[in-house]
C-alpha cells in the first residue's frame, strides 16, 4: 500500500523518487509517512556510548499543499519521548512538521499545567555542540506555554512515503455548489463501511500577517465520526484535532503564526471551528464557509 516517492540523503539532497510526485499526491489526497534514520547517541542520548542505529516511521496525519508547488506533514497527535523506553518529562504536544525539502519545525503546546505567559518574540538560535548534526534556524516564544523552533537535523536519510489509495467523491466550492461529484457518493461509500478525509481550501487564510496576501493552499486531514442528512443530503464530519500554521514556502513556525484545533465540516461549504490559542490554551469558536473536498476509502 505505501510507496516511497522522494528519497533525500543526509545532506537533504534528492537521491530518488521527486517532490513533484509527492506534491501530486498530496494534491490526491494521499497519506504521508517519513522514514528517517539516527544513530542513538548521535540524536537520543549525546553521552550514552551506544552507537546503535535507529530507524523512525512517522505518521503525518495532517497535510499541507502550499501554492500547488509545495508540501509539508505535520504530526497531530504525538506526545514527547524519550527513548527507548519512557515518555519526556513534561506532557505536551509534539507537533513535529517535515518541509518536501527536509526543513523540519516543532511546536511544542504544554499540557502539564496553568499556561506561562511570557513574552511572544523570536530569539537567537541555540547552539547544540554535543549534536552537531542538529542546526537550529530560528526560535520563538520560549518562557511561554507554547515554544517552537525551526531547524534542520541531518538524518542518515529522509523517505517519504504515501498510501495513495483516496477516492474523490465530491467537490463543492464554498456556498455548497457541486464542482464535481456528489453527496450520493457520499451516501453510498458511508453505507459500505468507508473511512473520510476531507480537504480544506484556504482554511489558515487568517494567520496571514496583517498587509500580506495569503498563498493559496489546501489542508487534508482525516474525518472521525460522520453524519449523512438523508433528505437535506448533507454530509456532516468531526474532523481529527490538526494545527493550523501560516502558509509560506518554505512551512514554519513563527510566533502567533499558528494553533490547534477541530473542525465540522459540512457538504454545503459551513465549517465550525473550536481553536485553541496554544499560549493560553484558552478556546474560541467560529463558523465559515470554504471549499472543500471529500475522500473515500
Amino acid at each position: 500500500m505505501w510507496k516511497c516517492v522522494l528519497e533525500l540523503d543526509t545532506n537533504m539532497q534528492r537521491t530518488a523518487g521527486s517532490e513533484e510526485s509527492l506534491r501530486e499526491a498530496i494534491g490526491r489526497g494521499a497519506d504521508l509517512r517519513i522514514m528517517s534514520g539516527f544513530y542513538h547517541n548521535e540524536h537520543v542520548d549525546t553521552s550514552s556510548s551506544d552507537h546503535e542505529l535507529v530507524e523512525e516511521s512517522m505518521d503525518m496525519r495532517v497535510t499541507y499543499l502550499i501554492d500547488g508547488r509545495w508540501c509539508a506533514g505535520l504530526q497531530s497527535l504525538r506526545q514527547p519521548v524519550e527513548l527507548p523506553d519512557r515518555f519526556g518529562p513534561r506532557p505536551s504536544l509534539s507537533l513535529f512538521m517535515y518541509n518536501e525539502n527536509g526543513l523540519q519545525a516543532i511546536a511544542r503546546p504544554y499540557l502539564d499545567g496553568p499556561p506561562q505567559m511570557g513574552p511572544l518574540n523570536a530569539r537567537p538560535p541555540a547552539p547544540y555542540p554535543d549534536m552537531p548534526k542538529y542546526i537550529e534556524y530560528e526560535r520563538y516564544d520560549d518562557g511561554t506555554n507554547g515554544p517552537s523552533s525551526n531547524f534542520l537535523y541531518h538524518f542518515e536519510s529522509l523517505k517519504y512515503f504515501v498510501w495513495d489509495g483516496w477516492q474523490e467523491a465530491y467537490h463543492h466550492t464554498s456556498d455548497g455548489t457541486a464542482v464535481s461529484g456528489s453527496t450520493d457518493q457520499l451516501l453510498e461509500a458511508l453505507r459500505r463501511g468507508c473511512e473520510f478525509k476531507v480537504g480544506i481550501k484556504n482554511l489558515c487564510h487568517d494567520l496571514v500577517r496583517s498587509g500580506q496576501e495569503p498563498l493559496p493552499h489546501w489542508v487534508f486531514v482525516n474525518a472521525g465520526a460522520c453524519y449523512f442528512y438523508t433528505e437535506r443530503k448533507w454530509m456532516v464530519t468531526g474532523t481529527f484535532p490538526l494545527p493550523r500554521v501560516r502558509p509560506s514556502i518554505p512551512m514554519v513556525y513563527e510566533s502567533n503564526a499558528w494553533d490547534y484545533g477541530w473542525l465540522i465540516v459540512r457538504s454545503d461549504g459551513h465549517v465550525a471551528e473550536l481553536i485553541y490559542n496554544p499560549y493560553t490554551l484558552l478556546p474560541r469558536r467560529e463558523t465559515q464557509r470554504f471549499e472543500v473536498r471529500w475522500f473515500y476509502r
